[in-house]
């Protein structure tokens, strides 16, 4: 593996907050990565650890401790580390990257990549074809199905708080997200026909975002505007989709079950995801497990590492931006 999927691994098997020298001792003791002649091999770790919070990898997470050392962890570990820890966790810093202008690439092929970035925060996410619907050759379906669905359930880890919220409230206990995706948007009237596409397909769910790998940086305050007015969120996807970005949150919407239902009516694997996720809900405890393996293979695939998705988008000719491996000084 590489440099970068030994310190994943790591941090994987430690499941923990911890630094970078034990991430470089378990590298070391697992034979995940061969530093060779390297003098600072440990620097060399600790170096990756900060790259990773540099470009807005939304994998890993970092905490400051007193002195001004960072710990790190999985954001999906999350849920293992305490409350009172994690309040001093800090905002990734975020780099902007341009995206090259040949575009040869599907709208499809994005799907997952944007699937990957979901999954690391807990969602599960599922295209919906509008062409295998009811009358699917119609262009006006555009304007009716979602690209893509997502669902987050809310993760508590004490039982009783479990049975607590779902006596009150069964749907408080999940959130359901639709996706419009784009490759590029550049001008002014793009941006306006994509964002009421967005608004239209996806008045059903809780959160609404339109999603694309490339906005002109002059529609900045259009989409602020239209974001403000109509409360759709918009995503700018990576080609390395742990570096995407929400650049503007959706706001909050009740379900609107007349529309679900009609959706489940005009499409098959629509109605398949709604039933999923019902069978999750309401599945007996020693059952959780199994239903939830069984969501998530019904779901789209998800990227395993880094080599994956660079193989990946060379093979779609998505533009990615290959970062430079660290050298290894032997001197």
């Amino acid at each position: 593996m590489t440099l970068k999927e030994a310190v994943l691994q790591s941090l994987e098997d430690i499941n923990e907050i911890t630094n970078y020298s034990v991430v470089y001792n378990r590298i070391v003791e697992k034979q995940y990565y061969d530093f060779g002649s390297s003098k600072t091999p440990g620097s060399t770790v600790s170096s990756i650890l900060g790259d990773f919070i540099r470009n807005g990898d939304s994998r890993v997470k970092r905490i400051k401790q007193q002195g001004g050392t960072y710990s790190y962890y999985l954001t999906k570990n999350e849920k293992n580390i305490g409350i009172d820890v994690l309040t001093n966790a800090t905002e990734s810093i975020v780099i902007q990257k341009k995206v090259g202008k040949e575009k040869v690439y599907e709208e499809r092929d994005l799907h997952k990549l944007l699937s990957s970035y979901l999954k690391v925060a807990g969602t599960y996410s599922k295209t919906i074809f509008h062409e295998q619907s009811t009358f699917g050759k119609d262009s006006n379906q555009i304007w009716t199905h979602p690209d893509m669905v997502g669902i987050k359930f809310l993760n508590l880890q004490s039982k009783a708080s479990q049975n607590f919220i779902k006596s009150i409230n069964r749907v408080d206990t999940f959130k359901i997200s639709s996706y419009e995706l784009k490759r590029e948007i550049n001008s002014d009237s793009e941006l306006k026909k994509a964002f009421f596409q967005a608004v239209s397909n996806s008045s059903w769910a809780n959160y609404g975002y339109l999603v694309a790998l490339e906005f002109s940086d002059s529609l900045a305050e259009e989409m602020e505007r239209l974001n403000q007015s109509f409360g759709i969120g918009i995503i700018e996807l990576n080609a390395n989709p742990y570096q995407s970005r929400v650049l503007f949150q959706a706001k909050y919407r009740d379900l609107d079950f007349i529309t679900i239902d009609k959706l489940c009516k005009i499409n098959k694997e629509f109605e398949r995801f709604i039933e999923q996720t019902e069978k999750l809900l309401t599945a007996e405890e020693r059952y959780h497990k199994s239903t939830e393996k069984e969501l998530n293979e019904f779901c789209d695939s998800y990227f395993q590492n880094d080599s994956e998705i660079e193989a990946y988008c060379k093979e779609k000719n998505i533009p990615f931006e290959l970062e430079k491996d660290i050298q290894i000084l032997s001197n």
